[in-house]
C-alpha cells in the first residue's frame, strides 16, 4: 500500500476507533467476553498491528481467507473476536475509502490494490487471533472416555 494511504489511515486513528466502537455496540453480544465495552480496549493495539503490517507488507499478495471463513471455523460461535474483527474490517475499509477520496491522483488499480492489501492484513491478524482464542475455548472439545474390550481405556475428543 502506498505510504501516503498508510499515513492517512494512521492519521484517522481516533475516527477509526470511534467508528469501530460504534459498530461493536451495534452487534449482538454472544458471550460475556463479547461485551463491546471490554473489546474496545483491544482496538488501539489492533490498529497499531494493522498499520505496522501495512507498512511492512513484503509483496502484493491476495487475501485467501475472509473473516467469514474464520467465523465458520469457530465450532461454538462464542468467540468474541468474530464480531470484533468484522466490525474492525468495516471501520478500516470505510477509513481507507475516505483516504482514497482525499487522494485524487490514485487510479482504479491503485485503489483496488490498496483495498486488497488492507483486507489481507486485517484477515491475517483476525485469523491468527480468532484461532488462538478458539484454541483455548472450553466449548471446543470435550474429552470422552471409551472403554476397550481388553479393559484399557482411551480418551478421545469430540466436537461440542
Amino acid at each position: 500500500m502506498q505510504g501516503q494511504l498508510v499515513q492517512a489511515l494512521h492519521a484517522q486513528h481516533v475516527k477509526i476507533r470511534e467508528r469501530w466502537t460504534e459498530l461493536l455496540h451495534a452487534e449482538p453480544v454472544n458471550s460475556p467476553l463479547g461485551n463491546p465495552d471490554a473489546l474496545v480496549h483491544l482496538i488501539d493495539w489492533t490498529l497499531e498491528e494493522i498499520i505496522g503490517a501495512l507498512t511492512a507488507l513484503p509483496s502484493r499478495r491476495h487475501a485467501t481467507q475472509s473473516i467469514h471463513d474464520s467465523i465458520a471455523s469457530c465450532q461454538c460461535g462464542r468467540n468474541p473476536l468474530l464480531t470484533y474483527f468484522t466490525s474492525g474490517e468495516q471501520a478500516m475499509r470505510e477509513a481507507l475509502v475516505l483516504a482514497q477520496v482525499a487522494t485524487p491522483h490514485l487510479d482504479a488499480i491503485e485503489r483496488d490494490t490498496a483495498l486488497g492489501e488492507l483486507d489481507l492484513v486485517i484477515r491475517d491478524i483476525a485469523r491468527r487471533e480468532i484461532e488462538a482464542f478458539c484454541g483455548v475455548c472450553q466449548f471446543r472439545e470435550h474429552a470422552q472416555v471409551v472403554p476397550f474390550e481388553s479393559g484399557h481405556v482411551a480418551v478421545t475428543a469430540h466436537r461440542a
